[in-house]
């Protein structure tokens, strides 16, 4: 099967191009971009995939351009559905990009983490690949999880510390002081 995997980093990247190629699967990876902030953020993110691609020969389609205000703009006001605005904005550009590579399949990464709504994932990937006409394999790579974070520290990865999102950013670092 020829299979498109968005690639959310290198990271999360290392065991569901592991599973799909033990099944004799053509995968190519996908970077979407538009949600990462800041845009040295995303190009740590770029950079570190590109390396892991090319040290295991998987071919990538990089998303060019950079308009995180796209993302902003949906989001603002949103905030508590931010993830769902941002599966949909990948998952959507994910499902087009394998269409028109004429791929049997599209898949994500983002089913790698323990930190991802797989239920959520799930139920957009299928409904981007219903309006756009291709199939979204769903398949639980939280198994790997361990063994995934593992490789990537012994390759040296970077290693990212949020999902990408600036509202993500702000949650990871900005701790509100209690009032006493």
């Amino acid at each position: 099967m020829k299979i498109l995997l968005h690639t959310c980093c290198a990271p999360c990247s290392i065991y569901p191009v592991s599973v799909l190629r033990d099944r004799q699967w053509m995968v190519m990876g996908f970077f979407y971009r538009h949600n990462i902030h800041p845009y040295t953020e995303c190009m740590r993110r770029e950079e570190a995939i590109r390396q892991y691609a090319d040290s295991i020969g998987m071919k990538m389609i990089f998303q060019q351009d950079y308009n995180p205000e796209r993302f902003l703009r949906q989001a603002a006001f949103r905030e508590a559905h931010r993830c769902h605005i941002c599966y949909h904005d990948r998952l959507h550009a994910a499902a087009k990009t394998a269409k028109t590579g004429k791929f049997e399949a599209f898949t994500s990464t983002l089913l790698f983490s323990r930190h991802q709504n797989h239920e959520l994932i799930a139920e957009i990937g299928e409904a981007a690949g219903k309006t756009v006409g291709i199939r979204f394999h769903y398949e639980d790579f939280r198994s790997g999880w361990e063994a995934g974070n593992q490789a990537s520290r012994t390759l040296g990865m970077y290693r990212q510390q949020y999902c990408g999102c600036i509202y993500s950013e702000k949650d990871r670092h900005f701790r509100p002081k209690k009032t006493t």
